[in-house]
């Protein structure tokens, strides 16, 4: 087939599976201006938020989760599914798609069995071990499969074969220089331009728990001199940090730069999600990484090999507290050296190319 004319990217539901796939659709974009991409989402995903705001075409079409129990939902899933994956490939001979591209999430899975149907080759992407429900259901209808890490072709059977391309970051991220930048990034915060800094978030919901530890621990880390920047969350509660701080305290809602908060730290506390631990190793920034404690313990498996190679610390989600912190962000904070030979080690097991990899795989599958 050769070039492509018109691509499809679907993922959705979660800011783990829509920031890579933006950022590989910029990717496309930046190699051909004319190519048409089509994005695929569902009107619950935030998508519908963070998509069009990017100038990308965005469709929504039905798609329904994948019921992990026995019940009703699941003898009526097959018939949804199909009906779900007609309008779907109704979508894509619209578009006249060339190939169809899949990052997880529920949207996904009326895409594969649509490509498979109209017999459009389909590239999976996937993060975490074990895969998704929706991509394990892809792999059914396709056999190019691409993953975020190595770890996940050496602990799932599922994906052994499969192609580490690294994970699609955006240029703002891909490109940093976080000692370059780091002046302005602390300015844009109102943060000191020398003390040490640590930069607190969660996913792109914030953690609760994190937040609450850190409400406790604030006063004996501002005492310390240290100074903190702090994502809470745009569904989480208010937190109440202690007033009248020696050092700032800078809190928000919601950071869409997160470059800048990479370039203003020294050091991050945050959640295991798939594109944090991408993003933390790429831009060499140490991390202590406090894994979601539900699911399929995922997010311990995506830090632990960021923290083996030397770039990071984890806790427990439940050993986190105000006096675990107090003891080890206190003293990792005022070992400078010891943060340097850490993010070195992070960058040297992160990537930053995962968006032109994956690109390269998809033409590979087009030949």
């Amino acid at each position: 087939m050769g070039v492509p004319r018109s691509v499809v990217l679907a993922g959705g539901g979660t800011g783990g599976h829509i920031y890579p796939l933006l950022a590989f659709a910029d990717c496309l974009r930046r190699h051909d201006p004319e190519i048409r991409i089509t994005c695929l989402g569902t009107a619950k995903g935030l998508e519908t938020e963070i998509i069009p705001p990017r100038g990308y075409d965005l469709r929504l079409v039905p798609a329904y989760q994948l019921p992990r129990a026995v019940n009703m939902n699941l003898l009526r899933t097959p018939d949804r599914m199909w009906r779900a994956a007609r309008v779907t490939r109704s979508l894509l001979d619209e578009v006249a798609a060339d190939v169809v591209v899949g990052f997880g999430g529920y949207v996904a899975v009326p895409a594969y069995l649509a490509a498979w149907r109209r017999h459009t080759p389909a590239v999976i992407h996937e993060v975490n071990v074990p895969p998704g429900v929706a991509n394990r259901m892809g792999m059914r209808f396709t056999k190019h499969v691409a993953v975020g890490f190595p770890h996940q072709v050496e602990q799932s059977p599922a994906l052994r074969g499969a192609r580490v391309t690294g994970v699609p970051l955006r240029p703002a991220i891909s490109h940093l220089d976080r000692a370059a930048l780091r002046g302005r990034a602390r300015a844009h915060f109102g943060l000191h331009p020398d003390r040490p800094t640590l930069f607190v978030f969660g996913a792109s919901q914030g953690a609760r728990s994190i937040n609450l530890a850190m409400a406790g621990a604030a006063k004996a880390i501002s005492s310390a001199g240290i100074q903190v920047l702090h994502i809470i969350g745009a569904r989480n509660e208010p937190v109440e940090i202690p007033p009248d701080l020696p050092t700032p305290y800078i809190t928000l809602r919601f950071l869409a730069e997160m470059e800048l908060g990479y370039a203003a730290a020294d050091l991050a506390l945050c959640r295991g999600g798939a594109m944090t631990c991408a993003e933390t190793a790429a831009v060499g920034l140490p991390a202590i990484y406090v894994p979601l404690p539900y699911g399929n313990g995922e997010q311990r498996r995506n830090a632990m090999p960021v923290v083996r190679a030397g770039g990071g610390l984890l806790v427990d989600d439940a050993d986190l507290s105000p006096a675990w912190i107090e003891r080890t962000v206190i003293s990792l904070l005022r070992d400078p050296g010891r943060l340097v030979a850490m993010g070195h080690a992070a960058a040297g097991y992160g990537r930053r190319d995962g968006d032109e990899a994956l690109r390269s795989f998809m033409y590979e599958v087009l030949v």
